[in-house]
């Protein structure tokens, strides 16, 4: 079950506008989220103090919205608030990510949702990116497009035909037909490769080793930054790598850099990969992240690098909570 969030404005206080106003927002609603009746469960209306002609929720049911519950109700004076304003919040049942519409000037109540938004965060291999964009993705109702998931997947499917990044031919024509596709199941991003979901299988060790070496190929970085800015060109976006603000997203509204010190860094994957069933040990995981971040900084193309304009935050003696704040203070001081 999703809340879908929708507003609307009227130039006057007149039941012909409030009736059209919202047929129009409950009938873009439903297409932009593909809803039937069946999928309706809920239509919560509110009104700003100036609209008193009219009930929203009669009008919804009058616009053939009547196969759910409806309410309406009016909200106090504020001063400073939008005039003239009906807002709408549908329960639904639907496993797709909600689609939030803002007409008529509306959307200036909320940008961070009714207007498309890229937030870029980039890091270093452990410096906790990862988790703080699930974390701020979910509590800005955006989609987490994991982009190291991608090119993970990308290098599993190459391993998996016997190809090194010295093939870089062969590679390349993998790329041009690589199935890979992202879609979000219960609030989490799976990866599919093949119409296979290989979320879990690309997290290993290898893994993670051989995406950063294909990675380096321009052919695999074209591909999956093409299918990256297609997804985000179309839906407000949390964006986590090592190149995002810099080369995949550079006119990100949002820009981070989480970094680390590679001992702490070290530290925090050797947990992760204990706590996955990964027994390894801890000085062999922090030379590898000290190789990791030389092949990425030095990699020929799109090197890990902190974008001019990005905020960078040290996460060595911060916990998920604190370095979580900072990005969302940051984040609304600009919605």
């Amino acid at each position: 079950m999703k809340a879908i969030r929708g507003a609307t404005t009227v130039s006057e206080d007149s039941p012909e506008q409030i009736k059209q106003a919202v047929k129009e927002l409950l009938t873009e609603i439903a297409q932009k989220n593909g809803l039937s009746d069946e999928n309706l469960v809920f239509l919560l209306f509110s009104n700003t103090s100036d609209i008193k002609s009219y009930y929203p929720a009669k009008a919804a049911r009058e616009a053939g919205f009547y196969s759910c519950a409806l309410f309406s109700a009016a909200e106090p004076e504020i001063s400073g608030s939008l005039k003239m304003c009906i807002r709408v919040m549908a329960v639904v049942e639907t496993e797709s990510q909600p689609q939030h519409v803002y007409l008529n000037g509306a959307g200036d109540l909320r940008k961070d949702i009714s207007k498309i938004i890229n937030i870029a965060i980039d890091g270093p291999a452990g410096s906790g990116k990862s988790t703080i964009a699930k974390i701020i993705a979910k509590r800005l109702n955006m989609l987490c497009l994991d982009t190291g998931a991608m090119y993970r997947a990308a290098a599993m499917k190459c391993l998996s035909l016997g190809l090194t990044t010295k093939d870089e031919e062969a590679v390349a024509k993998v790329m041009e037909n690589i199935d890979l596709k992202v879609e979000l199941k219960d609030g989490a991003q799976r990866t599919l490769l093949d119409g296979s979901d290989v979320s879990d299988k690309i997290r290993t060790p290898q893994i993670s080793m051989a995406a950063s070496s294909f990675s380096t190929l321009g052919c695999v970085r074209q591909k999956i930054v093409e299918l990256q800015r297609g997804i985000a060109s179309g839906i407000s976006c949390v964006l986590e790598g090592r190149d995002i603000g810099t080369n995949v997203l550079p006119a990100a509204q949002f820009k981070f850099f989480l970094t680390a010190s590679p001992e702490v860094r070290a530290q925090r994957r050797f947990e992760e990969n204990r706590a996955k069933g990964f027994i390894e040990d801890y000085q062999k995981i922090l030379k590898d992240i000290t190789e990791r971040d030389e092949q990425d900084k030095n990699r020929r193309i799109a090197p890990l690098v902190k974008a001019a304009d990005a905020v960078e935050i040290d996460t060595s003696d911060l916990n998920i909570e604190q370095v979580t704040a900072i990005i969302e203070k940051r984040i609304q001081e600009k919605i």
